[in-house]
């Protein structure tokens, strides 16, 4: 365990605290998650560039980090769901992608191919990041900006699918190939 993988696991650790806050009524309760959402998100940034700067990259990370952005992403989207801000057929979708994606690096991995985060996948990411940002604020702060998080969410969605084609257009062949000469 380094301190990169322990920023990993403070992003874990911040997960039920924005449930929590994504699920409150107190007044504010919309920037105590916001923040708790943003900081956990800078800890997938920071524990990335510091484990690579540093040298520090273990099996450990490179498992972690990807379920741990999972799992903020998918709790985001399920509160906003249960709250009515995210239309539930979109984050099936969004969240199905991201249960496609992960258990076919996994297929790749048990095969000894390690599939590394594509640029489309990093620009859905920050495209989530974003329009969950928005989506937690609320028609109620936002005002006519909250119409950035709902068109964000199309966004997300299209980069989803996207990125998602690309992992299987780019690895699926060889993966596919691979398993038909055993």
């Amino acid at each position: 365990m380094n301190a990169p993988n322990l920023l990993t696991s403070l992003r874990i650790g911040l997960i039920p605290f924005l449930i929590w806050a994504l699920q409150s009524s107190f007044k504010g309760h919309e920037f105590l998650a916001l923040g708790i959402f943003l900081l956990a998100s800078l800890t997938d940034t920071v524990d990335g560039i510091w484990a690579r700067r540093a040298k520090k990259i273990t099996v450990l990370g490179q498992l972690l980090d990807p379920i741990a952005d999972k799992l903020l992403m998918v709790s985001a989207f399920i509160c906003l769901v249960d709250a009515g801000t995210v239309a539930a057929w979109m984050a099936v979708i969004i969240i199905g992608r991201e249960l496609a994606v992960t258990g076919f690096r996994a297929i790749a991995a048990s095969k000894g191919v390690i599939i590394p985060a594509s640029w489309p996948g990093k620009i859905k990411m920050g495209l989530e990041t974003i329009t969950l940002s928005f989506l937690i604020l609320g028609k109620e702060i936002l005002g006519k900006l909250f119409l950035a998080g709902r068109i964000g969410l199309w966004f997300v969605l299209a980069a989803s699918l996207y990125s998602a084609g690309e992992y299987f257009w780019n690895y699926g062949p060889s993966l596919l190939k691979e398993r038909s000469n055993h």
